[in-house]
Formats: C-alpha cells, structure tokens, sequence
C-alpha cells in the first residue's frame, strides 16, 4: 500500500508495471486469439461492437476508431445499457458480428443480459469477453455462440470504487489484438508507455495535488477522437470519486463550440487531452486560443506528449522532452492517468475516502438494475 492507505491510489500508480504484464499476457495467447479471430477476418461483410457499462464502454470509445483503422473491420461503441433495452437496433442477425464485451468484475446484469439478448436475435455471433475477473458472471457465462474470456492480471481487478487501471489495461488489449500480426514489434510501445506513465506518477503528482486543492465547483474535458473516450472516463473519475460535488463535463474541442461551452465560467477547471497528430493539433489549438481570449476560468490543465508552444496553462503535463514517439492510440492510455490523480486528490482534499466516496448512490458493482425477459418477436417479425 501507499502512504495514504488507499487501493485507488496504488492501483493508479501500479499501470506503468500492469501494462507490461498486460501485454505479455497478450503475446502468450496470440495464437489462439488468432484462430479464434479467423472467422471474423474472412468475412467480408462485419462488424465489431465494443461494449460495456459506465468505464467499461468509455473503454470501447477509446479503441473504436482504432480498432477499425488497424484491422479494416467496421468497429463502433454501443453501450450493454443500449444493448439491454434495444438490441434489435443494434444486432443485425444477417451480419456476422464480434461482440466484445468489457468488465471488471463481470457481475453487472446488464453484462450478461447484453450478451444474451444478443445470442436470442443472432446466431451470426462471437463473443470476445475482456475481464478482470476469472470468477465473475460473464468469465462463467454459457453462450450458444462461440466465445473467447480474456483474463486480465489480478491487480487490473481494482477493488476502489472508481475504475482505473482496469480501464487502461482493457483498453490496451483490445489495442494490441488489433495489431495482433505484429504484436511481437509493439513491444518498444509499450515500454515507452510505461516509461510515461512513471514520469506521469513521480514528476507530476505533487502538482496535480496542490491543483485539486483548488475550489472549482466544476470541471470540463475535452479530447478528440480517441481522446474524446478519455474525456469521458475522465469526467466520471472526479465527478464519481468527489460524490458528485464536482460537476462535470466532456465533449470534443470541435463539439465544444456547438453550445457546450457555456458553461464555463470562473468556478472551472478546464483539462485539455491533446493528440499528438499534427492535424488534429490544429483545430485544438485553435480551440485552446479561442477559449484564452473569451473566458476567464479558475485554472486551466494541458495533458500533451511533448511541450506545446504558443500555449498558457495553469499546470502543463509532458511526458517527453524529446521528440513525439508514442502511437497516438497507446498515447490515450498514459492521458488518462492525471485524470486519475486529479480525482484520487481531490477526493482527499474534500475529506473523501477515494475507495469509497459516495453515500450509497453509486457502487463498485451496480445495485437494484433488474432485468426482464426479452422476447424476440415483439420487436422482431
């Protein structure tokens, strides 16, 4: 344990080592994860759905895109609470669809009725179950359709409340499964990964504690693309580890001119996650600028690869002095951690346990959901 006693502060600074067993874990199953996968690749025709709920499905938003990109296969995020009460919006029996499904411990109902529901209207499925628990409802669960469970590490099972390096180390699997033919060469990324996430931990964690010290009564996040995931998990970290006395927002730097933006005002803290692609780095520069010049904010926090110039934040987060090297995929992993520390201090800050923050609104494994029976034929003819 650390020096504060808390799972969720160990289990956020244990990611740089995780990651590295993650992706071991990976190397070791490739050739069954590749058998399993040949049915979907030969089809010319399908589709991947990544889902989850709460963390779990910000972890599909992340991978998505690249996920598509990587393997050329269509790839979209639709949440298990969709999927519970509208599946025949989004499984198509007539599309052979790989159904990827992430939880930490596999005990939430909707997991398991996401996945039955989905094997009641198709017979045209694979599961892909990615879990923190051997143990948990959804490693156990008997489908008629073929499925492959994934078991992560042990530690990736965080037993705080928030979600935190079982997010990065599912999101990290999905990644490397996406580039499975050369899994053996992404080694270098992920050490360089790790390396981040260290310099993350030792050089910044006392600024981010005198950050969340601060009084802001709100907090916004914003990231593109795959970023815009981070955002997400990122808005759940503080507002769920501050009991909600934190309201918090996401959105896209580009969506965040369509009307979001105002709610900004000088009791906000604003947190840009930036892309290391030199495109995307314009419109959120541009964003950046357009934000300095019209509003007055509590406190402004920038997350990049290297230093940005021409920029002005209140705490300014780099992870190399040198030149950009990590794929901007596995760059949305280290993002996510000083969201992470940011929520753990000021959880702290507000005399919080950090393990268990809420009164009884909220639960490490959602409470009081009951599932009915779904019928096939009421929606379907």
């Amino acid at each position: 344990m650390t020096k504060t006693n808390f799972f969720t502060e160990k289990e956020i600074k244990q990611q740089a080592a995780l990651w590295q067993k993650v992706y071991g874990l990976v190397l070791s199953q490739k050739k069954k994860l590749d058998e399993f996968l040949t049915k979907i690749r030969q089809q010319a025709d399908c589709e991947v759905i990544f889902t989850g709920a709460g963390s779990s499905f910000f972890v599909g938003e992340m991978v998505a895109g690249y996920f598509q990109k990587n393997t050329g296969l269509s790839s979209k995020a639709i949440s298990t609470t969709e999927i519970v009460t509208h599946p025949h919006l989004y499984i198509n029996p007539d599309k052979q669809t790989l159904l990827v499904s992430f939880a930490r411990s596999g005990n939430s109902p909707e997991s398991v009725a996401a996945i039955d529901n989905s094997d009641k209207i198709s017979d045209n499925i694979l599961h892909l179950i990615i879990t923190c628990n051997s143990q948990g409802e959804l490693a156990k669960l008997v489908s008629p359709n073929e499925k492959y469970v994934l078991t992560l590490p042990e530690e990736a099972n965080d037993k705080g409340l928030a979600m935190t390096s079982s997010v990065s180390s599912m999101a990290l699997v999905a990644l490397l499964i996406s580039r499975l033919d050369e899994v053996e060469i992404l080694q270098s990324q992920i050490e360089i990964a790790s390396k981040y996430a260290s310099h993350i931990i030792s050089a910044y964690s006392l600024p981010i504690r005198r950050l969340a010290k601060l009084d802001f009564k709100r907090a916004v996040f914003l990231g593109s693309g795959p970023f815009l995931g981070v955002a997400r998990e990122a808005h759940l970290k503080l507002q769920e580890m501050t009991d909600g006395k934190v309201i918090c927002k996401f959105d896209s730097f580009l969506g965040f001119r369509h009307g979001p933006k105002v709610v900004l005002d000088e009791t906000t803290l604003l947190v840009y996650f930036f892309s290391n692609e030199e495109y995307v780095l314009k419109y959120e520069t541009d964003l950046v600028h357009s934000v300095a010049k019209d509003h007055e904010l509590l406190a402004v926090m920038g997350i990049s690869e290297t230093r940005l110039k021409e920029m002005d934040f209140d705490l300014e987060i780099n992870m190399s002095d040198s030149t950009m090297q990590l794929d901007e995929e596995f760059l949305t992993l280290c993002s996510l951690i000083p969201a992470q520390l940011l929520g753990l201090y000021k959880s702290l800050n507000m005399g919080l346990n950090p393990d268990q923050p809420s009164n009884g609104a909220i639960h490490r494994v959602v409470q009081g959901v009951t599932i009915y029976d779904f019928q096939e034929k009421v929606f379907i003819p």
